[in-house]
C-alpha cells in the first residue's frame, strides 16, 4: 500500500524562485488495484514518484510505502518496490540479459529462481531477439523494455511505474498492460502514471488528476463521470484542469 499525507516537494530556481513540484498531495493506493496518476508533462507525476521511491526526499509531509516511511526507512522501501522511471540509466557494456539478471541478484534472488524469472520476462516482452546484445547497441524501445524487465524481475509488492509504455510499439505496450493486469490479480499495489487518456481509462481502478503539483480530483472513473457529467476521460480531464 502507498499512503501520503500532505506530501510536498519544493525546488528553488534562480529565475523562477520557489517551485512547488508536489504540493500537499494526499493519495492512497491499495493492493489489488491500479492507481492512475494522470497529468500533463510537467504536472508533478515524476517528482511524486521519485519521492515515493526514495530517490528524492520530500520537503514536508510524509509517505509510507508497503508500511515503511520513505524518510526514516528508505532501504526497507527499496526492498519492497519496483520503480520504473524514464531517467533511470542502464549499463551500456552489459547485455540485456546481464542487466536484468544483475538487478535480480541485487535483490537477493536465488540463481534458479532468477533464471526462471528472466526466461519468463524475456518471453513475455519479446526480448529474446536481443537477449545477448549489449545495451549500447540497442534501440530506445529495446532499452525501455530492459528497464521494465528489471523493474519486474524480483516480483515486488509495490510497482511504481512512470509512463511505462512511452516509446514502445503497440504490441509491446499491450504486453506491458497485460503484465500490469496480471500483477493486479496477484494483489500487487500499482501506481501508474500517464498522460495517455485511453491507457488510464482502460487500466486504472482509481484515477488522480494532478496539475501544477496538486491533486485536483481523485476517484474511480465512474465517480469522475458522475461529478463532471461527462463520459470520456479526456473531456473529464480538460474540464477539471481548465486547459
Amino acid at each position: 500500500m502507498i499512503a501520503t499525507s500532505n506530501l510536498t516537494k519544493i525546488f528553488q530556481d534562480k529565475k523562477r524562485g520557489e517551485i512547488r513540484a508536489v504540493d500537499s498531495v494526499n493519495i492512497e493506493c491499495k493492493p489489488g488495484r491500479v492507481f492512475g496518476l494522470l497529468g500533463l508533462n510537467g504536472a508533478g507525476k515524476t517528482t511524486l514518484m521519485r519521492v515515493l521511491s526514495t530517490t528524492l526526499k520530500p520537503t514536508s509531509g510524509n509517505a509510507k510505502v508497503a508500511g515503511y516511511d520513505v524518510i526514516s526507512q528508505p532501504e526497507k522501501v527499496k526492498e519492497k518496490i519496483g520503480f520504473l522511471s524514464s531517467d533511470t540509466g542502464l549499463y551500456h557494456r552489459l547485455t540485456a540479459e546481464e542487466t536484468v539478471s544483475y538487478f535480480g541478484r541485487l535483490n537477493g534472488m536465488e540463481q534458479n529462481i532468477l533464471k526462471k524469472r528472466v526466461d519468463e520476462i524475456f518471453e513475455r516482452f519479446d526480448m529474446n531477439e536481443f537477449r545477448k546484445r549489449r545495451v549500447d547497441k540497442l534501440s530506445t524501445g529495446m532499452k525501455q523494455k530492459i528497464s521494465i524487465a528489471r523493474t519486474f524481475i524480483n516480483d515486488p509488492e509495490v510497482l511504481i511505474l512512470d509512463e511505462p509504455t512511452i516509446g514502445l510499439d503497440v504490441v509491446t505496450s499491450r504486453g506491458i498492460i497485460q503484465f500490469i493486469k496480471k500483477s493486479k490479480q496477484a494483489d500487487k499495489c500499482i501506481l501508474f502514471s500517464t498522460h495517455v487518456m485511453w491507457e488510464a481509462q482502460k487500466l486504472c481502478d482509481d484515477i488522480a488528476i494532478i496539475h501544477k503539483g496538486k491533486i485536483w480530483e481523485v476517484g474511480t472513473l465512474e465517480q469522475l463521470r458522475a461529478r463532471t457529467g461527462l463520459n470520456d476521460l479526456d473531456d473529464i480531464f480538460v474540464k477539471i484542469v481548465g486547459e
